[in-house]
């Protein structure tokens, strides 16, 4: 993908595509995608964790024709990532969840609708037409998650995902500093900032602002205090949920399942016994438990003990060599949230393409340089533990 031309000839990678998400919204809704909870160890970790690998090519090999292709959940894909669940996407760019559908879709890759959608799951269904997953959080609120989980298997969803991870919200001390709510409300603190992003208010005074839209009903009677969405939300993530809560929503899914937020081997275990064909081993992208480990630091030893288990893997990912390295130490697939909000951010639906492109772009180049035509030649023998690397030092 050697574009010289364009609206992208700029944007070399996702660095480059993260920078111009952040000349496009307000400094709030930036921080609200970038950041992570407290001190952000999390996040500086799941970037960090790809240093601890190094790569162990074989040369001399036929590498004319290179295949991307993977199965996951009995689906074929034209590559081993997706795009994650993100809540209220219309915050990057109106309606953002059926631009990333269709992106997906032409990208022939999954994706994951999120349980705070800006878009309805039926619209998000319609925009694709393929079949997309879908993220259930187990709500205190049981009927209302059950009345989700029958909506998305109506409207032709494929794979339920139930997020296990927020038992309580993270301490995301970047949206307090810039007084973040939901609904969007004008504070001294933000308000300047937000008046400098006059394209991105021009859009959301066209088309409103975002909501979750499967939830509007429910959210609306939260809506009459300051936080809204906030509030409504903290008070449904429900700290009792238990692995009986799981198997539950499990059996009532008719496709497979896959359990979101895990990082112990035993709670792998655990999902499988409650009947998920699959797990996301994650961290939330750091935006929960600061200080949690990250994926690929547990994820060899979860192969080891699982080797019949889907293992998808989040946090961290922007380049296709990241890709490359999971894949070796035993991932599935790979999923990603804010890679493609920072494209549609800055670009709508092409933005989010271009990031599809550059990714399976970088991720056929490391294939070739590694020496493995195909997903399946990579092994645990391609990469080398070799300590961590202070990107810090020159």
């Amino acid at each position: 993908m050697e574009e010289s031309t364009g609206p992208f000839a700029r944007i070399r990678n996702l660095s480059d595509m993260r920078q111009r998400a952040r000349r496009k919204l307000p400094k709030a809704i930036f921080d609200y995608i970038d950041g992570a909870a407290e001190d952000e160890t999390s996040r500086r970790r799941n970037r960090a964790q790809f240093d601890r690998w190094g790569f162990v090519q074989r040369s001399a090999v036929n590498v004319s024709r290179i295949d991307t292709s993977r199965e996951i959940l009995g689906t074929t894909y034209a590559a081993p990532f997706g795009i994650g669940p993100t809540g209220l996407a219309g915050l990057a760019w109106p309606r953002a969840e059926n631009l990333l559908a269709i992106a997906a879709a032409d990208a022939d890759v999954p994706f994951c609708l999120s349980t705070v959608a800006s878009v309805t799951i039926e619209d998000a269904a319609e925009a694709s037409r393929s079949g997309n997953w879908f993220q259930l959080y187990i709500f205190r609120d049981r009927g209302l998650s059950r009345s989700l989980l029958e909506r998305a298997k109506s409207a032709g969803y494929r794979v339920l995902v139930i997020t296990v991870d927020c038992p309580t919200g993270g301490n995301r001390e970047r949206d307090q500093l810039n007084d973040f709510t939901l609904p969007l409300r004008p504070t001294h603190r933000n308000v300047f900032n937000t008046a400098l992003r006059p394209v991105w208010l021009m859009r959301m005074a066209r088309n409103g602002p975002p909501r979750p839209e499967n939830m509007v009903e429910a959210a609306a009677k939260a809506a009459q205090n300051a936080q809204g969405l906030v509030a409504f939300m903290s008070e449904q993530l429900d700290p009792a949920v238990t692995w009986a809560d799981v198997e539950e929503f499990a059996q009532l899914w008719d496709g497979p399942v896959v359990v979101k937020g895990l990082l112990a081997a035993s709670d792998v275990q655990r999902a499988k016994d409650a009947g998920a064909k699959g797990v996301v081993l994650s961290n939330h992208g750091g935006r929960q438990l600061d200080g949690a480990v990250s994926p690929l630091s547990v994820l060899p030893q979860i192969r080891g003990e699982h080797e019949d288990m889907t293992l998808l893997c989040d946090s961290g990912f922007r380049r296709g060599s990241d890709i490359l390295k999971a894949v070796a130490l035993g991932a599935d697939g790979v999923l990603m949230g804010r890679n493609t909000l920072y494209g549609v951010a800055a670009a709508g639906q092409p933005g989010a393409a271009h990031v599809l492109a550059l990714l399976k772009t970088e991720l056929i180049r490391a294939m070739t340089l590694l020496g493995t035509p195909t997903l399946s030649d990579v092994t645990r023998d391609h990469v080398m533990e070799i300590g961590h690397w202070d990107r810090s030092h020159p």
